[in-house]
Order: structure tokens, then C-alpha cells, then sequence
């Protein structure tokens, strides 16, 4: 008996998880969608080059999607824990890696987010310049990039593994399961093609896809694993 409840806990608790990933994701991309970039490949005009003076123009404009984006990856370590909670025995392996890569991204991704609003434009504004250059978001080969490409790189592979730790056995699964599983693939179609065709100059290009990829996963994933914990609830309570 406890166990049966303790299960109807942790469904719960995953279906209010899952749709809560996918309200904060949309939120973010909602944001981030208009901080068009002032420099880079998809800068529109009057693009900043290094060593980018006019950061402070942006602020707080380009950072506000950056703050949801926090709360959005604690979001994604609980969907993904509570996922290890709910799956059976067999698929727990899938599970704890799953953790393992959600871990991995959400540290590197949450220090590259942090430290972009707490402290580059606060440097700015003091006139404390040296480095900035290194570590603004405006640098399309800069810090920030290279840890939100690796970031999303771990959140891809651990999308991938939870995959597995869903069944053949109902059609939602079927579907979430395909859907986690193709999304590293095309994370990976993406990278080398970016690579192949810029090598080291593929600047933010990666970076946009990889964001989208993943932000496109977690909400559609997020919305799907509702409705299967929903439907898993009702089966529980019959």
C-alpha cells in the first residue's frame, strides 16, 4: 500500500514537473526570440565588433531571457529526477545517466547564465573592462558560447538516455520516446554540419541550433510526459 501510494506521489509530482518545464521553456524562448543579436552572423545592422563598446545599449533588453532560463534549467534537473523515480527497475540505468548528463549541463549552463548577468554588465557600468570581451554573449567565439554549446551538447545526450527509460507499450511513449531519441541525432547532424562547412568559424550558428533543438524537445516532451503521467495517474486510481 505504501509503495502504490508513494508511486502516486511521484506521478503526481511529474505531471506538475512536466508542465512546468514546458511553460518556463516557452517563456524563455519567448524572450530570447527578441534579443536579436548585435553582432554575428545574424546581427541585422549596425553590429557591435570587438571589443564590443556598447554592451550597456542591450542591457537589460538581451539579458531578461537569461534569468528565466535559470529557473528553467532547475525545471529540467527535477523533470529529469522525477523520471528516474517513475520508471521501472529495468530502465533505472537509463535514468541515473540521464541525471548524470542533466547534471553536467544544467552546472555548466547555469555558471555561463550567472555570470553573464551578474557580471558583465556591472563591470561595464564601473569601467572594469579588461577580459569582458572574453566572456560577453555578443562574442561569437567567446566563453559564453563555448559553454552554451557544450551545455546543451550534455542536455541533448541526457534527452537521448531518457529516451530509453520510456516503453513500446502505449502510443504517447512510442512518441516520446522516438522524439528523445532523434533529437541527439540531429544535434549531431547539426554540429558537423556547421563544423564541415565553418570549421572555427562557425561562430553562434552551432549555438542557435542547439538551443532550439533542445528548447523544442522540452516543450513538446514536457507536455507529452504530462499527459502520459496524467494517464498513468488514472490507471493508478482505477
Amino acid at each position: 500500500m505504501e509503495n502504490n501510494e508513494s508511486q502516486k506521489d511521484y506521478l503526481t509530482f511529474g505531471f506538475y514537473a512536466s508542465f512546468l518545464l514546458s511553460f518556463l521553456t516557452i517563456v524563455a524562448f519567448g524572450f530570447a526570440m527578441t534579443a536579436i543579436p548585435p553582432s554575428g552572423p545574424y546581427c541585422p545592422g549596425n553590429c557591435m565588433e570587438y571589443p564590443f563598446p556598447d554592451i550597456l545599449l542591450y542591457y537589460p533588453r538581451d539579458y531578461y531571457w537569461m534569468y528565466i532560463a535559470v529557473f528553467q534549467l532547475f525545471a529540467f534537473v527535477i523533470f529529469i529526477v522525477t523520471n528516474h523515480f517513475t520508471a521501472s527497475v529495468t530502465k533505472k540505468l537509463y535514468t541515473f545517466l540521464s541525471i548524470s548528463f542533466a547534471l553536467i549541463s544544467s552546472t555548466v549552463l547555469l555558471m555561463a547564465y550567472f555570470t553573464q548577468f551578474s557580471v558583465v554588465p556591472i563591470s561595464v557600468m564601473k569601467g572594469e573592462t579588461d577580459g569582458i570581451a572574453l566572456i560577453t554573449q555578443y562574442n561569437e567565439h567567446g566563453l559564453f558560447i563555448a559553454m552554451e554549446e557544450l551545455g546543451y551538447i550534455a542536455m541533448s545526450i541526457a534527452l537521448f538516455f531518457l529516451g530509453f527509460a520510456f516503453s513500446k507499450n502505449t502510443w504517447l511513449e512510442k512518441i516520446i520516446r522516438i522524439i528523445l531519441i532523434s533529437q541527439l541525432f540531429l544535434t549531431i547532424v547539426a554540429f558537423i554540419f556547421y563544423a564541415a562547412k565553418f570549421g572555427l568559424e562557425r561562430s553562434y550558428l552551432f549555438e542557435v541550433a542547439t538551443i532550439t533543438i533542445n528548447w523544442l524537445v522540452l516543450i513538446v516532451v514536457g507536455i507529452l510526459t504530462g499527459l502520459h503521467y496524467r494517464r498513468r495517474l488514472k490507471l493508478h486510481t482505477t
